[in-house]
């Protein structure tokens, strides 16, 4: 449920962009009507400020629903091409925070092959052979690790993670494929018990202006209760 007022969730705003921390539990774009999201939140906050104009709002990437964190939104139409443009050139600079039960090593780079079923909405690790399979990089870093009885091996471990590809629910499935399931997934890690909510945030985001192209960097700490306790935020 949505607690804060989307103005308390902009980081920073222009006339080409608008970046926002997202909340934990709202989409960033939904297709059912009278749904609450960030793209319509915005897209009302910004017809408030100017009644004349009915606002434009391109929505760049996406956050899954129980995902919060920094993303980036354009305000014409100039500067979501541009964006999109930096993104599928893999000009996007993301790192995420995850917390998982399990650690398996200090640091170590993960490469699968994901297929998605957009019946279940949910990606599985498959054969690199599998038709449709798309190849999955990331590189993940310990950093620190706290006591908590709510988990399976009474820890909790903070984990810093790069991604060097976007795919769907990627960090989820190969943390989980990996043998560290991140605290709180529903889908990726149905045994557990915590009663936390989904343990990741996408903490930094790092792109060019699409006018200036000046190097624009942003960061955020997480507010959900898997991350408390954690003193290297």
């Amino acid at each position: 449920m949505w607690n804060k007022k989307i103005e308390d969730c902009i980081l920073y705003e222009d006339k080409e962009i608008l970046v926002c921390h997202k909340p934990a539990g709202i989409a960033v774009q939904n297709s059912r009507i009278g749904s609450i999201d960030m793209e319509n939140a915005l897209k009302n906050y910004l017809y408030a400020k100017n009644c004349s104009n009915v606002p434009w709002l391109g929505v760049i990437h996406r956050l899954d629903l129980p995902v919060e964190g920094a993303i980036v939104f354009a305000k014409t139409s100039q500067a979501a091409a541009k964006l999109n443009q930096q993104l599928t050139n893999g000009g996007f600079g993301k790192i995420y925070l995850a917390v998982t039960d399990q650690c398996r090593s200090e640091k170590d780079t993960l490469t699968d092959y994901l297929l998605k079923d957009g019946r279940k909405n949910m990606s599985a690790v498959v054969s690199e052979k599998t038709k449709g399979a798309k190849k999955a990089v990331l590189e993940y870093e310990f950093i620190e690790k706290i006591p908590d009885e709510r988990t399976s091996s009474g820890f909790r471990y903070l984990i810093k993670i790069k991604l060097d590809t976007g795919r769907h629910h990627q960090i989820r499935v190969q943390m989980s494929h990996a043998g560290m399931p991140l605290i709180g997934d529903r889908k990726y890690n149905p045994t557990d018990e915590s009663g936390l909510s989904l343990g990741l945030c996408s903490c930094y985001l790092c792109f060019c202006h699409p006018k200036t192209n000046k190097k624009m960097e942003f960061s955020v700490k997480p507010e959900g209760a898997a991350f408390e306790g954690f003193s290297k935020l």
